[in-house]
């Protein structure tokens, strides 16, 4: 499938440092500041007020971030947990949950409004289907939240509706819970149910009304998605697999989409020279802060 025809100059890549996996988007309000990750390419970036990316390599795979109330960062990995501080290059492994799966890395992550981290796990050779969802608690406990997922991504909290959205992306299925003040989660459900020609569902983030907004690899575009499952928009991207999304900036009212090159043959790179690349993509909605892990 081609990007349609209705990209236009309110999108637009920012950043291009062409990652391999680019993933992860956070917004850290402290810093008014981008954070990023390219998972399979071993680095962290930093897109900050000047419009400078600053690049750190990592010694392992760094999957996602969430900023820790206390500085630095709170991280899922291929190496499990781990504390991440950027401005020290400090990477400290906290606990590996699946260390007895050594093929399987964390993927996504966000924490919820409590400051509780939520991560999930997956094959990195994407054949087998080992990976579950974790909860980690402020005190550093981890639990194992749901299993039985190939390619695990999300989640993103919606705390007026006390939902969690969840993705298994290989069987293109967005699931949704009900999660409770104190973290449990119950009521799983299929939300939504995508074909092959409309890509696969990855990383996604909830807006001030609660509407979803989900990045589709392989699908050219974003969609917006009502609390209700009503597909209200796709919006065109210009590279093919656009992997992740996050409201930043000083009113959260800017979106921006990380994405990939990974698997693309030259030919396909020729006609998206910013894949990779970080993007700006302008919209009338606003986010949602993101709590900082409290631990």
């Amino acid at each position: 499938m081609a990007p349609s025809a209705h990209v236009t100059d309110a999108i637009r890549c920012i950043a291009d440092v062409r990652a391999n996996v680019g993933e992860g988007p956070v917004w850290v309000e402290s810093e008014q500041a981008l954070y990023w990750v390219d998972n399979k390419g071993n680095r962290i970036f930093r897109l900050g007020e000047s419009g400078d990316v600053e690049t750190l390599e990592t010694p392992f795979q760094v999957c996602c971030l969430a900023p820790k109330s206390s500085g630095g960062f709170i991280a899922g990995t291929d190496r499990g947990f781990a504390a991440v501080d950027p401005a020290h290059a400090r990477f400290d492994i906290i606990a590996n949950p699946e260390a007895a799966l050594p093929g399987n890395r964390f993927n996504d992550g966000k924490t919820d409004a409590q400051g509780r981290f939520w991560s999930g796990t997956m094959d990195n050779a994407e054949k087998a289907t080992t990976g579950s969802l974790y909860k980690l608690d402020p005190d550093l406990r981890w639990t194992k939240m749901d299993s039985g997922y190939h390619v695990t991504n999300g989640p993103a909290f919606d705390p007026q509706r006390g939902r969690m959205y969840h993705t298994d992306s290989a069987p293109r299925t967005i699931y949704a819970f009900d999660v409770s003040d104190s973290g449990d989660l119950g009521g799983k459900r299929v939300f939504l149910q995508f074909e092959e020609a409309d890509g696969h569902p990855d990383g996604m983030t909830v807006d001030s009304r609660g509407d979803l907004w989900v990045c589709f690899w392989d699908g050219w575009c974003l969609r917006r998605i009502s609390p209700e499952g009503e597909v209200l928009d796709r919006i065109a991207m210009p590279v093919q697999r656009p992997t992740s999304c996050a409201f930043g900036g000083p009113d959260l009212d800017r979106l921006y989409v990380t994405s990939a090159c990974k698997g693309l043959d030259a030919e396909s790179l020729a006609m998206q020279p910013c894949a990779g690349g970080l993007f700006l993509v302008e919209t009338d909605s606003r986010g949602v802060a993101q709590a900082p892990f409290a631990g």
